[in-house]
């Protein structure tokens, strides 16, 4: 048991491990929207369309969150506004924004002699240097991601599920769209500085894809998603001490993983229950 917990005595460690709780949680929340909608695409996008504000502020002395936040808000609007039109898709608006921000980024990056290290810094961040400033900063947008979706619980089930019936009972689903559209802003923004790009994406994306195969209620989607992050996070923190790993990518990797081990689980309980129930029905 000494290889499982002298890791977390260590204190960088513990407050990697608080940190990746409190995203693990924020993007179980917001990635189980996220992921019954479909909007895995535009999370991917949002994440990487940050990196032109990122590289500015950077390169001019301003605070990365600031360069963070207007970089997601131009990309933000940018969806919304070439999202009315009829003569494109979604998925297509989203591809170009995403290309253009991103293009856009690496060019501004380049012009800077830490190029590869503002890169990796950007897509993997550091968990291990985690501060006490960083941790309040992720408590705080959980309790606001935490509230937004409880207010708005109704609002998103609609737009997810029945947008007419949305309409019908005065839930705003376009509110409810660019409200959503704002937590995945948020909640990236939030957390990338501290985890990077990379993990965030995996932390919205696998966990509550993978709890789709175990429920098909929100909530216990949610809790199922938060768990499976958090597993994610321990033993990414863990292969990362003994291996000498990236903590950030092996979190990401521990995650996706989970995924397709829920996948196979759930293929397995399936193939095993259909000869049965076969034979009952026989009966």
């Amino acid at each position: 048991m000494e290889w499982l917990l002298v890791p977390f005595e260590v204190s960088f460690v513990q407050r990697a491990l608080v940190a990746g709780v409190l995203v693990s949680v924020v993007c179980a929340v917001v990635g189980t929207w996220v992921v019954l909608r479909g909007m895995a695409f535009i999370g991917d996008a949002m994440s990487h369309g940050m990196l032109p504000g990122v590289a500015v502020a950077s390169l001019t002395g301003v605070n990365l969150l600031i360069g963070a936040a207007v970089s997601a808000g131009v990309m933000a609007l940018g969806v919304t506004a070439l999202g009315r039109s009829r003569r494109l898709s979604e998925d297509t608006t989203i591809g170009l924004l995403f290309v253009g921000m991103l293009a856009s980024g690496v060019i501004i990056v380049s012009h800077s002699r830490s190029f590869a290290v503002d890169l990796t810094g950007f897509l993997f961040g550091d968990v291990l240097a985690v501060g006490s400033a960083d941790l309040v900063g992720l408590a705080i947008t959980l309790v606001v991601v935490a509230a937004v979706a409880l207010l708005g619980h109704r609002s998103f089930t609609a737009l997810t599920f029945d947008v007419r019936k949305g309409h019908t009972l005065g839930l705003r689903p376009r509110l409810a769209n660019a409200v959503l559209l704002a937590l995945v802003t948020l909640t990236i923004v939030a957390s990338f500085r501290v985890v990077g790009t990379l993990l965030v994406f995996g932390l919205l994306i696998a966990p509550a894809a993978a709890a789709l195969f175990w429920s098909r209620r929100i909530t216990t989607i949610m809790l199922v998603a938060a768990l499976l992050g958090v597993v994610a996070t321990v033993g990414g923190l863990l292969v990362s001490w003994h291996w000498d790993t990236a903590a950030g990518a092996t979190i990401a990797a521990g995650a996706v993983g989970l995924f397709f081990l829920s996948a196979a689980l759930s293929f397995a309980r399936q193939h095993f229950r259909s000869p049965t129930l076969e034979i009952e029905r026989s009966r």
